[in-house]
């Protein structure tokens, strides 16, 4: 999950805000949250805990208030407040946790590419030394654990995970003779060939706006979004391999397949409607998007598989998305917020969240049993196993995907503004200014 930009302020409080920060530049130091370390470690009291609401949040809160039962039973003189927060505001209620300690809760769930931001931003306690020594995570998916780890330190816990991998349409590809593509070409040539023989089906449906959905072709040719060299980022979307990857995302829009007219300003939940109410042949969708395609008109004619590579039995590397637990730094219960961390993170409430949310184990063990109860799960697994990928650990990353400089480059590009290299070219440079920033 990302957490979006806070809203524009106000002229005046621009004004304000640029004044500022000029008397702070001009006194040799730079705006920044509030030294809130903690003042203590108590080993009693009121653990406040802030999860996020989910739309049907009934079968999380079971499997929470379980994990809470045991902690406390450990603990006779301690209380554990939950509140689940709204997902849209959570950016803004983080943020004023991290200004004042006095109201913030001991521990958080967030979104896993804020960690770098919100370690710059002084509010996630380093967890390094109880996280080495907590014996569970020996079976954590690799990219899982960097999606906590900053400048070699670990802020958090990983909850769950989530990737994408390739839904079509079984009634298709039957009534037309289709075979299942095995590389990435194939997956474009059988989108054209889908889209000839059926007009009225997009035959992959992709989208401008779909960041997620068009890394794994970044990926898949050798292209990175950005290098880091001691702890600095610098951009590498316009390096040549990167460019090859972007050449072969952008070329699935027109006629032939998917028109930048409709297609362009699609996001990911776009590509999976249209898939989900039969508009499409094949679609490039998460674990967490199987139940709104079971809803949809297509249920019972499709089936998921890897999105493949360059070569037959390649698997693309996907973005792994996801969710975190941390420890604040403010919290004045240090210890009891580590042991309540783990057990809200540990491999038993794990297990559970993904019979009760369809959430993906970070647990290599743990999701292994989850895809032999649940067979649909394991496309995903089987990408998760080859090899994700996740977003630059840097505090400037929420900035880039905020004011959507991968977008705007696909899009550009799929609407004949700018040529491929341009757009990277002009990518490149937002992304280095924010880094530098």
């Amino acid at each position: 999950m990302k957490v979006r930009a806070l809203s524009a302020a106000r002229p005046a409080a621009r004004v304000m805000a640029a004044v500022l920060l000029s008397a702070l530049a001009a006194a040799g130091c730079a705006p920044s949250t509030s030294d809130n370390s903690a003042k203590g470690d108590a080993k009693s009291g009121t653990l406040r805990v802030w999860l996020f609401r989910e739309v049907d949040n009934a079968p999380k809160e079971k499997v929470v208030d379980r994990a809470v039962a045991a902690f406390t039973a450990r603990h006779q003189d301690v209380k554990v407040d939950i509140s689940y927060i709204p997902v849209d505001t959570r950016a803004q209620k983080i943020k004023a946790a991290f200004n004042d300690p006095s109201s913030a809760p001991d521990l958080i769930e967030y979104g896993n590419t804020d960690t770098a931001g919100y370690v710059e931003d002084g509010g996630l306690a380093d967890i390094s030394k109880e996280f080495a020594a907590w014996p569970e995570t020996a079976d954590t998916d690799p990219t899982a654990r960097r999606s906590v780890t900053v400048d070699g330190k670990v802020y958090g816990a990983p909850l769950f995970v989530g990737v994408r991998a390739l839904y079509y349409r079984t009634d298709v590809f039957r009534e037309l003779g289709i075979e299942v593509p095995r590389t990435l070409a194939e997956v474009a040539e059988t989108a054209k060939r889908i889209r000839a023989e059926r007009p009225e089906l997009y035959g992959l449906a992709v989208g401008g706006a779909y960041t997620y959905g068009a890394m794994p072709f970044i990926w898949a040719n050798g292209g990175e979004l950005a290098r880091e060299k001691d702890g600095r980022y610098t951009a590498a979307i316009d390096d040549p391999a990167a460019r090859t990857g972007i050449r072969a995302y952008t070329s699935l829009f027109g006629d032939h397949n998917c028109p930048a007219s409709a297609c362009a300003q699609w996001g990911g939940n776009d590509t999976v409607q249209a898939f989900a109410s039969g508009k499409a042949g094949m679609a490039i969708g998460g674990d967490f998007n199987h139940q709104a395609v079971e809803s949809g008109a297509v249920k019972g004619r499709y089936a998921v598989v890897p999105l493949p590579g360059r070569r037959p039995g390649d698997i693309a590397p996907a973005f792994a998305g996801g969710n975190n637990i941390g420890v604040l730094k403010s919290s004045g219960h240090r210890t009891l917020a580590v042991e309540l961390m783990k057990s809200l993170a540990g491999k038993e409430t794990q297990a559970e969240l993904f019979d009760a949310m369809g959430f993906l184990p970070t647990f290599t063990d743990v999701r292994a049993e989850a895809a032999k109860r649940r067979p649909f799960v394991a496309p995903f697994v089987k990408t998760l196993d080859a090899g994700t990928k996740f977003v630059p650990a840097s505090p400037a990353w929420a900035s880039i995907d905020s004011g959507l400089v991968l977008p705007t480059m696909f899009q550009e590009i799929v609407s004949g503004r700018k040529g491929v290299d341009d757009a990277a070219g002009a990518a490149a440079d937002k992304m280095d200014e924010a880094f530098r920033s």
